[in-house]
């Protein structure tokens, strides 16, 4: 992997407007309004409830922070880039690689802007074990998400990337709970939200901060584990017969 490519990556990603409002800004702004609208100063268990809020944008942002990369990849496959890789010593396995970490990197401002913001401002209150099970499980729980950004940078053109992204993360955010609560979906809707990482991404974090519909630690790791072998799997294979049709 080339720390260069690699680092043009992230800068390029930091002067998007889109990834800062999105992916920083956009996420800040929810938890604060959700933490205002539906707790006040006397509603029992405001913390823990603030605390779940405070996982859920984490996760909302990191998402929206994983797609970017997925909307640059498509940009270079539609301009020929992946074929101009053979002529540079650039070599596949870095350009994933470099993808990938990057997408990782720059989910980073959300996952610690708004655990800030959910202490300075709204009294978020973990020991140290919780702060880490909830920063760190939550950076490492994102890859297959940074993947999935990468597949579908692969199979969408630039035309149709935003619109696609932008539904992918209406149904796996809603579905996946991080906008309605879980004990609130309906019937139906809570029996599709365990298939999508979101979800057992949100239950890394929020098992820290509530026992209240809370699965085990080790659960969701094999779960979004299982998502990232998947998820690396179709972008590995994609790549291969994108650079074999060139």
């Amino acid at each position: 992997m080339s720390l260069t490519y690699l680092t043009l990556e992230i800068r390029r990603t930091f002067r998007s407007t889109r990834y800062v409002v999105l992916a920083v800004a956009f996420p800040v702004v929810l938890f604060l309004l959700q933490a205002n609208v539906f707790l006040q100063g006397e509603t029992p268990h405001r913390e823990q409830l603030a605390g779940v809020f405070m996982v859920n944008m984490m996760v909302y942002g990191a998402f929206g922070a994983a797609l970017t990369g997925g909307g640059r990849l498509a940009l270079e496959r539609a301009g020929g880039w992946q074929r101009q890789l053979r002529l540079t010593p650039l070599s596949g396995g870095g350009y994933l690689g470099g993808k990938t970490l990057a997408g990782m990197l720059v989910t980073l401002p959300a996952l610690i802007l708004v655990p800030v913001v959910g202490v300075l401002v709204e009294g978020v209150s973990l020991d140290p074990a919780g702060w880490v099970r909830v920063v760190a499980g939550s950076w490492l729980g994102a890859i297959p998400l940074v993947l999935l950004g990468l597949v579908i940078g692969q199979f969408a053109t630039p035309d149709s990337m935003q619109g696609i992204s932008i539904l992918v993360m209406m149904v796996f955010g809603f579905a996946g709970g991080l906008f309605v609560p879980i004990d609130a979906m309906p019937d139906w809707l809570r029996e599709v939200s365990p298939v999508l990482p979101t979800y057992w991404l949100t239950q890394i974090g929020r098992g820290a901060v509530t026992a209240d519909l809370s699965v085990d630690l080790l659960g969701a790791a094999a779960v979004l584990a299982g998502w990232t072998v998947v998820l690396g799997a179709i972008v590995v294979r994609r790549y291969r017969r994108d650079s074999a049709r060139g």
